[in-house]
């Protein structure tokens, strides 16, 4: 199994005829991603990849029957984008754009939680089930199928996570990019309480960074999972008052340090790793078996 993607996931690419939308068509094609439609206003009947290009996301899913959307858009077109995909039906919708104005970004939440729909983002690297689809930008080569769910706000942090848990030989269910923008559609708790339902996920690594509070607001439903989670908080040595990378990544006074980030995931009975390679030794801790030997 896996979470919000697999092989079966058909996927809309929204801007695919840009030339972000192009490139990253092509690559998750070349991974074995099902895409099945792209859409451009004003463009319909166009081809990339002979991917047909609709102009409007409606008639994309008539057509190709689409239940999964990444978009590649300038950010100020990005809340007509995702708002026009969850009108039409489609239930995951992944936002690679970064810097989405504040207020769109809550408006996207809105109608996402009126509809029933899953919004990663913005300023994802998107989300791989390894083996069956990527959906994206993440570099399939640090992913290997397993029994290991990973979310992290960072897209280096998620490569990194998962190059240790695929030369260690634990592999990975599924890895989902949360985003680094301050306003996110989806939360960890989200993200966690779908890893704990998911029958091949033995263990997640829950990856955050300085900044907000999405960490902390994860603490009751960690208290509450059955499986182990692995907590592991980038920026422990940033100054204070200055934005490190992400937009969300900065550190007012003592709220969102990397430092009270971990201690209170600790309190909660999350599993601290303050360096990548502490990750698999601290599986092998709670006897959790890699799939193969490890590299």
């Amino acid at each position: 199994m896996a979470i919000l993607v697999d092989k079966d996931s058909r996927i809309l690419v929204q801007g695919m005829t840009g030339t972000a939308g192009q490139f990253h068509t092509k690559r998750m094609l070349e991974y074995g991603t099902k895409i099945v439609s792209g859409t451009s206003p004003g463009k319909g009947g166009e081809v990339v990849e002979s991917i047909p290009v609709f102009d409007t996301v409606e008639s994309a899913i008539d057509n190709t029957g689409a239940d999964t959307s990444v978009i590649f858009l300038p950010a100020a077109f990005v809340k007509e984008a995702a708002i026009e995909s969850i009108w039409a039906g489609i239930k995951h919708v992944v936002v690679v754009p970064e810097h989405i104005p504040i207020f769109d970004m809550m408006e996207i939440r809105k109608e996402a939680k009126r509809y029933g729909s899953t919004v990663l983002g913005g300023n994802t690297p998107g989300i791989i089930t390894p083996g069956q689809a990527n959906i994206g930008i993440m570099p399939d080569i640090a992913f290997k199928p397993g029994k290991i769910g990973t979310v992290s706000r960072s897209g280096s942090i998620t490569y990194y996570v998962a190059d240790t848990l695929t030369r260690s030989g634990y592999g990975e269910t599924t890895c989902v990019g949360l985003g680094g923008d301050p306003v996110l559609g989806s939360t960890f708790d989200d993200i966690l309480r779908m890893f704990e339902k998911d029958d091949e996920t033995e263990a997640v690594v829950m990856c955050g960074e300085i900044g907000g509070v999405y960490e902390e607001i994860a603490k009751d439903t960690i208290k509450r999972m059955k499986k182990p989670v692995i907590c592991i908080i980038g920026g422990i040595y940033a100054p204070p008052g200055k934005r490190m990378g992400h937009a969300g990544a900065i550190v007012e006074g003592s709220m969102g340090t990397a430092k009270s980030k971990l201690k209170a995931l600790e309190d909660a009975g999350a599993h601290a790793a303050r360096t990548f390679l502490d990750i698999p030794k601290i599986l092998e801790d709670l006897n959790i078996e890699p799939v193969e030997k490890p590299k």
